[in-house]
């Protein structure tokens, strides 16, 4: 008891098949590895940041990152650069 067998494993995928449809378990399994991949990033960019807010000394002006924008959560092909506006100073 406590243990997954093969019959409770097509027992399983009987009932996800019945649920869902043929149609839409590729569907589902993209959707999925994309959740993954993105909760994957996410957790790595937060230790990163943790790691790099206790040991940073520098000013967080020197160096501004590159803002992008991404079509989809996950999606680094088709990212571009952010265009911000220019501060204008206005002289007399």
């Amino acid at each position: 008891m406590g243990q997954i067998g093969i019959k409770e494993l097509l027992l399983l995928l009987v009932i996800v098949l019945l649920v869902f449809g043929a149609k839409r378990l590729p569907d589902l399994a993209r959707s999925l590895g994309k959740s993954a991949r993105i909760l994957k990033s996410e957790t790595t960019a937060m230790k990163s940041e943790g790691g790099q807010a206790a040991s940073s000394t520098a000013t967080p002006e020197e160096t501004p990152a590159t803002r992008t924008i991404q079509a989809a959560p996950g999606d680094v092909t088709s990212a571009r650069p952010v265009d911000e506006p220019k501060p204008t100073t206005q002289q007399s």
